[in-house]
Order: structure tokens, then C-alpha cells, then sequence
């Protein structure tokens, strides 16, 4: 019979320890004569020579001791078992309480600092390489250190990679109630109401096989504010759902509130920012209690913070990553309301837009392969029943991971294992690998394996009107490290709110607060934002300062080019019988007092006057209660004329010629989207004024027989008197007097929200601007231009607040494109 030379079994493992004097002992003769040689070359000197001594006290033990001393008066070094007393344990210093608390990983809730302001569970990951700063009542990473560059790259990773960024500053609230309740709260508050989708999408929607997206608004008077815009999603039905629950316990005072057979019992989560999470969970649970005092029906609203978490990847290998660090568990059974469950991810282009998959998943910290040693022919059955009993039961518990449900938050979830002890255990592996272990029969030793856990999660599918943008994962607070290192480890490039920023405008979506001026978070965060430049501006002697520019941009001056749009046209229509209605709900209501404008002129938000419109109906509405249907904006409709259909339709255009109903100016101001590309040249800063072109500005930069080197310009001297700051803070707008300045003075239309990012391969900028005004002034080119040459592009003049130049540029409404603009960062 071939053999290999060598019996398998007659190989003598190595040694698992040494004895060292044994060892001396046996090899003495060999010592001695090393020591011989060793002892001639130095002349039986063996100190070390002076002039290759180093400055070291590394053989001076008294800093050792005196720090061992410290150790052990402030009561850190066991002595004896001996007891500290609490006047000692408060005598820890900073740095050692700190390290001890920013290691715990709590089941809930997160660590703060003394201030109250709360950390990350990557908080210490975060602060050795990102700058940190204090928002929202978090300790936040704002971007990469350095001078906030690194565009080119960002965006280079994001075409070609994968980026993770921590989003557990978002928050859920839950609400619990009978679902047409609920869905009678979110049509309350949520525009688009739930109801405002087609069938499908609601349908889907509703089963919870997706998610929605709509701006979160104050319910009450017309006319409420926008607070934030929000993530909505249902949880799947269960058949436990079709009444209460034991586990929902209702008071015996609210006994006479009871869960009526009206409709199933629905959980809903609701997801917003942290900037708006207080003034969103007000208006969410003074929507629930309006419902309940006039139903007498009990509907539960409360906040999940510090018990889910969330982590967004993004990028073109964002689903690549997740298929490298996520291991489903399979499901043997499958109840008809686990549909989403088990989900494969397999195939990204087959999961539907907007999608939910609810997995429970391995710890992604395994090992990808358990290395399993060669069993000896010696082994015996009653090792071979050990093993196969220790496996029976992690099948046995990986079956009953399978009832863990992220939708059980309250309940709470068994944190992952310790780092360390996932260190052990590895370490372990690999000396069984080597045959080092502690077994002398050299099998692995599986009771040293400790069992890992699952992990219930829900992925969401992230994507926009061009394609998919990245996943999003809400998992349990716990379980943010566990998950964050194998995502950064497998080639995730960890972001910041300044990237995040970077991000949002490459893939033409408004970033959340700095694009919602219509909302109390961006008031705050703009005024975080000018103290903080403030400061940094005394730093440097008033020579060096730069020009002072508003922060935030003074909405309230495209009032002035409004009203002069008025006066010029004569359309002075006073408001009559009706008023206005909440323009967000696209309902017709009358005003009860006639000829008052109070409701409509109502401004919520002191540096913003008027509202954002965020989808077709709303706009569509306004212009109706304007009387503007003449008016050249076309808002998308499915069951509609296309966009180039429009643009060769006569009747409306011989509309505007022959006059129409004249428009009232004096509703609030409606502002739409848009996205700014400049025609030639320019470059867009945050801030940047949109202003109206005369038809001579445009031909300056569009006719090929003249030259634009020069442009149109202001004088300096209005650069700085353009906005002047009053004595009560805000900034208005200063109309020239000499006729040479007012010559090149150009009355604002709206301005720029989020500029230009270097590095992009389009550069775009996105802005807000009055919608009448931007129709006026498609009517007025369309007017001079013939029909061929007709473009769905509005001309614009952009100016940064610091520059003399005006630049021409293309804005592109993004609600003439598609229905909704509801989809944010």
C-alpha cells in the first residue's frame, strides 16, 4: 500500500510550554562556550559603553512607584480586597472615568457629558479623526479634519466605493392605535398625505413592504409651518393585530377609551432629525390627542430614542458591502405576515424602490470560515456526541433568535458580545489552528466558543428619480460598534455632516435643515452658524477680516422685487371671500372674515416669508387661488402633457398676451426648488443672491458678437451697501439712488441654499426662488424667442455676496420634472 513516508499518527505534536532551566541544563555545554567567545571580544567588560547610552529611565523605577502610590491612595489598585470609600471613588480622575464610560455599551440610551450633551456609540472612533462639535444636543462629526477640502476625492469614492455614515441622531417615534386613526393623524400633519399616493404605492406602503417620505407640518390654523421632513412606515400586519394585545395595557382611568372592532391595531414609526424631534413629537401627540377627544379611542405616541439606531452606506458598492458583512439566518417557517422576512440579497436590481427587508443576521464580527481542526483516528465517540450536541443546540438557539423583532424595541435586546471576549475567542481558533491549544488531544475546543447572537435589522432601500443611492440599516443601539467596524474594515469610508452635505448635492437632493428655510430648525442652525462666524472673524485684526454677508440670506427682500412685479403690472387684486386655506393640504376652505389677508400673510418664521412648495398639487393649488392658471409654471402630472408638449401650447402663452384674471400679490410667497447650472462660467457659493436678467444681460452672454469678458458688474461700493444690518439685527435690502448703480442693480429672486461642490463632474447648485416671479420671467423670454429655440431652462443672474460679478445661469424647477419633492438627506 502507498504511504506518504510517515505514519499520520506517529507525529508528536510540539511542545505547548517550555521549561527554561531544563533547557539550560541540557544544552550548558553550548551556553558556556558562547559566553566564552562573547566574553573575549569585550575583555570580561559587560557594561554598556558610555557613548552608546540613550537618555532613558527606562531602569528608573521611581516614576513607576510614585504612580503605583497614586494609584492605590485614590483607591484604583486592589489592595488587599479592601473596599474603597465613596469620598475615594470620587477622587478617580477624569481621564479614567471617562475611558470606563465611553467603553460600556448599554442595552439603551447614550453616554453624556456633563452638559447633558449626548455621545455616539462611535464617539471615540469619531473624535481621533474627525472634527466633533456640539448640535442638536449631540457630539457630531463634521467632517475630516483639515480646511473642509477633500470634495474630489469624497466624490470619487461615492462613484466608485462605499461610504458609511452615522445617523443615530435620527429618531423614531411610535405611535399605537387603530389604523384608521392613524392614518387620520398622518393625513393631518403629513404632506403628501398617505392618501394622495396611487393605489399601489399605498398599498405597499401600508402592508409595510416599504417606507414613505413627506414634510411633517403643525395641524390647526391654515396655513400651519413646516417642521421637518419625515420617514413614515407601518409595521407588517400580524394576526395578533386585530385587537389589543396583552401587551398593551390600558388604564383603568381611560377605561371608557377602548380599542374598538373599527380597524385592526397598526404600530407606526416615524423617523425625523433631531434638530425637529421636539416640535415634532409636540405636533404628533397634539394630533393624537385631538383624535382621541373626539373619538374617545386610546392612540399611544412615544419616542424611541437611544433604542434604535441607524447607519446609512452609500455609494455604487454600498450593496456589495452589505452582501460581504451581512449573514442572514435562514427561516424553515414563514408566517403570512413575515412576507418582508428572509429576504436574499442576492440581486439588487429585483428589490423595488423604497423597499423594507427585515432580516435577523449573524454578529458580523464572525470569522467569514471557522477553521476546524483534523479530528485524530484516536477520537472518540463521546467527543464526536459532544460535538454534534453543541451544535443541535446553537441550532436550537439560532431558531429562537428567529422570534426577535425590531418592532419590539421597548422590550429591549441582549447586547453583542465584549469586544475582548470576541478577542479570546479568535485567539483561541488560531492556536487550534496551529495546534497550540489547550486540548492534548488537539480538537478544537468548542465549549470555549462563545455564542454570538443574532441581530433583528431593517434595510432600506435609499434611491432617487435617477437611481439608487445607498441602504440605510435600523438596528438596536447596542449593535452600532458591532456593525460599524466590519463596515469600515471592508472599505467604507466613514463621512461626516459636511460630506453628507457634498453627497446631497451630487445626487440633486435638498440636505436637511440647510435647504428647508421654511422650517424652525434651519432658523436655529443659522443662527449657530453666525455666531460661530462671528467669532472666528474677531480672531483676525479688522484689516484681514472679510466682508460681513447675512447669515442666514434675507428672504424678506424678494418681497421688494415682488412688489415692484405688482406695481408695474397694476395687479393690486385685494384678498375677498376666500382668502386662503392651509396651502399643504390642497383643500378649498372659505374665510369666515371677509377681506382679511391675516391667515395668508401670516409669517411663522421671521427670516422667511412665505412657503416652500413640495409637490404638484400644492402648487397647482396655489396658482388657483392666485388666479394664476395663465401663469407659465407646469407643474407634473401623471394623467398630463409632457413638459415638451407644453412648451408649443399657444393657447396658454396667447393667454398671458391677451390678459387674464388679474393675480393677488398679496398671498404669502410660494418658493420652488431648482437646481442652478451656469451657463458658461461661475461658480455658486451658500448664500449667493438669484436675481431677475433684463433681456440685454442675456444676449450679452448668449449672442456670439459680443465679448463677455467684462459682464455685468456692480460698482464695490454696493457690494458691501447691496444688504446693510439695521440696529435690530436683520438685514434689508438698500435700493441704489444715483442712477449709474441703479443701472446694474438687479432685484432678487430667491438665493442659493447649497453651492457648487468641486469635484463634480455637473456642477449644479440648488436654490429656492418666488415662483411667480420665475414665471414672469419664462414669459418674458419665451416672448422674445421663437418657438424652436424655446427652452424648459428659466435664464437667472447669480451673484455671490462677496463678488462684484454677476453670472448667467439655468435654472431647471424640479416640480416641472417629477410630482413630489419630498425625498431628502
Amino acid at each position: 500500500m502507498a504511504t506518504d513516508g510517515f505514519k499520520r499518527s506517529s507525529i508528536a505534536p510540539p511542545p505547548r510550554s517550555l521549561n527554561v532551566e531544563k533547557f539550560a541544563e541540557s544544552r550548558a555545554s553550548e551556553l558556556e562556550a558562547l559566553h566564552s567567545i562573547v566574553a573575549n571580544r569585550l575583555n570580561n567588560n559587560f557594561r554598556s559603553q558610555r557613548n552608546k547610552r540613550r537618555r532613558t529611565t527606562g531602569h528608573d523605577n521611581r516614576d513607576a512607584n510614585k504612580r503605583f502610590r497614586k494609584r492605590e491612595k485614590i483607591g484604583v489598585v486592589d489592595k488587599g480586597n479592601v473596599v474603597t470609600s465613596e469620598k475615594d471613588e470620587k477622587k478617580v480622575p477624569r481621564r479614567i472615568r471617562r475611558r470606563v464610560e465611553l467603553r460600556r455599551n448599554t442595552e439603551h440610551g447614550y453616554s453624556t457629558s456633563g452638559d447633558g450633551t449626548k455621545r455616539l456609540r462611535t464617539h471615540v472612533w469619531h473624535a481621533k479623526r474627525f472634527t466633533m462639535t456640539k448640535l442638536w444636543g449631540f457630539y457630531l462629526p463634521v467632517g475630516l479634519q483639515g480646511r473642509g477640502r477633500g470634495s474630489r476625492a469624497l466624490l470619487k469614492w461615492f462613484r466608485h466605493g462605499a461610504l458609511v455614515h452615522d445617523a443615530c441622531y435620527h429618531i423614531a417615534l411610535q405611535l399605537e392605535g387603530p389604523e384608521d386613526l392613524l392614518l387620520s393623524i398622518l393625513s393631518m400633519v403629513l404632506v403628501p398625505s398617505p392618501s394622495a399616493h396611487s393605489e399601489d404605492i399605498s398599498r405597499s406602503v401600508l402592508s409595510g413592504a416599504a417606507y414613505g417620505r413627506a414634510m411633517l407640518h403643525h395641524i390647526g390654523a391654515p396655513g400651519s409651518k413646516s417642521i421637518a421632513p419625515v420617514t413614515y412606515m407601518w409595521r407588517p400586519i400580524q394576526k395578533k393585530d386585530t385587537g389589543i394585545g396583552a401587551e398593551h395595557d390600558v388604564d383603568s382611568v381611560n377605561s371608557t377609551r377602548t380599542y374598538e372592532c373599527c380597524s385592526s391595531f397598526r404600530q407606526l414609526w416615524v423617523w425625523m432629525h433631531a434638530s425637529a424631534f421636539n416640535e415634532g413629537y409636540d405636533a404628533l401627540k397634539f394630533a393624537c390627542q385631538k383624535l382621541m377627544d373626539e373619538t374617545g379611542i386610546l392612540i399611544n405616541c412615544f419616542s424611541l430614542e437611544g433604542q434604535l439606531a441607524k447607519l446609512e452606506i452609500m455609494g455604487s458598492k454600498a450593496f456589495g458591502l452589505l452582501q460581504k458583512i451581512l449573514h442572514p439566518i435562514p427561516c424553515k417557517t414563514l408566517k403570512s405576515w413575515q412576507l418582508t422576512k428572509c429576504s436574499s440579497l442576492d440581486h439588487e436590481d429585483q428589490i423595488p424602490s423604497c423597499a423594507i427587508l427585515s432580516l435577523t443576521v449573524d454578529d458580523p464580527r464572525n470569522l467569514p470560515e471557522k477553521k476546524t481542526a483534523v479530528v485524530p483516528e484516536v477520537a472518540s465517540n463521546r467527543v464526536l456526541g459532544d460535538a454534534s450536541e453543541n451544535e443541535a443546540k446553537e441550532n436550537t438557539s439560532l431558531e429562537g433568535n428567529q422570534d426577535l423583532d425590531l418592532w419590539d424595541a421597548r422590550n429591549g435586546f441582549s447586547p453583542p458580545v465584549e469586544e475582548n471576549v470576541l478577542c479570546m475567542e479568535k485567539h483561541h481558533q488560531r492556536l487550534a489552528f496551529f495546534c497550540l491549544s489547550d486540548s492534548q488531544s488537539g480538537i478544537l475546543n468548542t465549549s470555549s466558543d462563545a455564542q454570538h447572537g443574532s441581530c433583528p435589522i431593517l434595510l432600506l432601500k435609499s434611491n432617487n428619480q435617477k437611481g439608487t443611492i445607498g441602504w440605510s440599516i435600523i438596528l438596536p443601539l447596542s449593535w452600532v460598534k458591532a456593525f460599524w467596524i466590519p463596515l469600515v474594515s471592508n472599505g467604507a469610508h466613514a463621512i461626516g455632516l459636511r460630506e453628507k452635505h457634498w453627497i446631497a448635492c451630487e445626487v440633486e437632493l435638498p440636505y436637511f435643515p440647510s435647504d428647508f428655510p421654511d422650517t424652525n430648525a434651519y432658523s436655529s442652525f443659522m443662527a449657530t452658524e453666525a455666531t460661530t462666524s462671528d467669532e472666528k472673524a474677531k480672531l483676525r485684526p479688522p484689516p484681514m477680516q472679510a466682508l460681513r454677508v447675512p447669515i442666514p440670506p434675507p428672504w424678506i427682500s424678494v418681497r421688494s422685487a415682488f412688489d415692484k412685479e405688482s406695481t408695474i403690472l397694476g395687479d393690486t387684486h385685494p384678498c375677498e371671500e376666500t382668502c386662503t386655506r392651509d396651502v399643504a393640504n390642497g383643500d378649498s376652505l372659505t374665510n369666515s372674515n371677509k377681506g382679511s389677508c391675516d391667515i395668508s400673510l401670516k409669517n411663522h418664521n421671521i427670516s422667511f416669508e412665505g412657503f416652500v412648495s413640495r409637490t404638484s398639487h400644492m402648487l397647482s393649488y396655489y396658482l388657483n387661488e392666485i388666479h394664476g392658471n395663465h401663469l407659465l409654471l407646469f407643474p407634473k402630472f401623471p394623467d398630463k402633457k409632457s413638459f415638451s408638449e407644453l412648451m408649443i401650447d399657444e393657447a396658454k402663452l396667447s393667454r398671458n398676451l391677451n390678459g387674464a384674471s388679474p393675480i393677488n400679490y398679496e398671498r404669502n410667497l410660494c418658493f420652488l426648488r431648482v437646481l442652478l447650472h451656469a451657463y458658461k462660467e461661475g461658480s455658486f457659493e451658500e448664500g449667493a443672491v438669484v436675481c431677475a436678467p433684463h433681456l440685454s444681460d442675456i444676449s450679452m452672454w448668449t449672442s456670439r458678437s459680443r465679448s463677455t469678458e467684462t459682464g455685468l458688474q456692480i460698482p464695490q461700493s454696493s457690494v458691501r451697501s447691496y444688504f446693510t444690518e439695521q440696529s435690530s439685527g436683520k438685514w434689508e435690502l438698500q435700493i441704489p439712488e444715483d442712477t449709474v448703480t441703479r443701472e446694474t442693480n438687479r432685484q432678487p429672486i430667491g438665493f442659493v441654499t447649497t453651492g457648487f461642490v468641486r469635484g463634480s463632474k455637473k456642477l449644479k447648485a440648488e436654490a429656492l426662488c418666488e415662483a411667480i416671479l420665475l414665471a414672469r420671467l419664462r414669459e418674458e423670454q419665451w416672448n422674445e424667442m421663437p418657438m424652436k429655440e424655446r427652452r424648459k431652462e428659466i435664464y437667472v443672474l447669480v451673484r455671490n455676496l462677496r463678488s462684484t460679478a454677476y453670472r448667467l445661469a439655468l435654472a431647471t424647477i424640479i416640480l416641472e420634472q417629477q410630482e413630489e419633492d419630498v425625498e431628502f438627506m
